[in-house]
């Protein structure tokens, strides 16, 4: 499948695995891009910009082909060491990066003056025409359905692709509800040149994620996930479970809560614990609207094989009409 995402990336299929914490790591990133994809490792995932090095050494012993590594960038009180995290990326010779969050300008100056490929990631049109501006080369642009952080404004994929690809004169990767080759044709449809897919990867085999989790994600309706922090204005969206629950309790009490009241149930630590040990109600699970759609935990091959085949029948089929 060529068009510009697959020619800039330098991969067969317009298909990229979101940079997720605790899960995007060297095993899964390396079988994505094996399987014509864009793998992508989660800077954060590793403790340190050593380990994030030695990760990224890992994927380049499992794949010959190009991958990335995902940088979110946060306001928070004890900020990770994000200038030494880019010293590793650009050092490492990393093909791509993804970025999102608050992006200073000037780390796009140092990402594109190195070489690099960069694809950021926005919740709304206004966000990505800054992000465009600032020479950003590749646009992913999450609708309302996705799992993780989509915004305030509540714009799902059907309306806010076409309006980024409307926008924009860079490509757009719709992101947020894809888990399928139907997803995939539709969001070639809407003007969009590829799709970014997450909680569809949690559910392969290679995905570094406890197999009850996975079960977890297959048996799951579209009606099985919950917002969290919406009365803090930083929507979540996660599978629900006990402590989703509790989080919304704890909101939708008489004069609300603060952030600090939720830390304890919450807690990166308490999330990564529960996909590893399985442990479904002990942490947060994030998850997209799309587990409606998974029914089953192929590979990445086999995944990637299944949609690209599914998608040309179905432009195919549309086509005759």
């Amino acid at each position: 499948m060529h068009n510009a995402v697959t020619q800039r990336l330098g991969i067969r299929y317009p298909i990229v695995q979101g940079g997720m914490q605790w899960v995007g790591r060297a095993g899964l990133a390396a079988a994505v891009s094996n399987a014509g994809g864009l793998g992508m490792l989660s800077a954060l995932t590793q403790p340190t910009p050593d380990e994030l090095g030695l990760e990224i050494d890992r994927v380049r012993a499992l794949t010959d082909q190009p991958f990335g590594v995902n940088v979110t960038m946060l306001r928070t009180v004890t900020p990770p060491p994000y200038e030494q995290i880019f010293d590793t990326i650009i050092g490492r010779r990393v093909p791509v990066v993804e970025t999102a969050g608050n992006v200073p300008a000037e780390v796009f100056d140092r990402l594109v003056g190195a070489g690099i490929t960069v694809i950021h990631k926005c919740t709304s049109v206004r966000h990505a025409l800054t992000a465009e501006k600032r020479g950003v080369h590749i646009v992913s642009i999450d609708g309302f359905e996705c799992a993780g952080h989509p915004g305030e404004d509540d714009v799902p994929g059907l309306v806010l692709i076409p309006a980024a690809v409307q926008a924009l004169s860079v490509p757009v990767i719709a992101s947020g509800g894809i888990a399928n080759g139907r997803g995939l044709a539709a969001a070639l449809a809407l003007g969009a040149q590829g799709v970014n897919m997450g909680t569809r990867f949690v559910a392969t085999q290679e995905a570094p994620v406890h197999e009850h989790i996975k079960q977890a994600l297959v048996q799951a309706r579209e009606t099985d996930t919950r917002l969290m922090f919406r009365t803090l204005r930083n929507t979540a969206r996660v599978l629900s479970n006990r402590v989703s629950h509790e989080v919304l309790a704890l909101e939708n009490r008489p004069g609300g809560c603060t952030f600090d009241e939720l830390r304890p149930l919450v807690a990166g630590a308490r999330g990564r614990a529960t996909l590893e040990s399985g442990a479904l109600d002990d942490g947060v699970v994030w998850a997209g609207q799309v587990v409606g759609l998974i029914d089953d935990i192929p590979s990445c091959e086999a995944l990637l094989q299944r949609m690209v085949a599914q998608c040309r029948q179905r432009l195919a089929e549309t086509a005759t009409l």
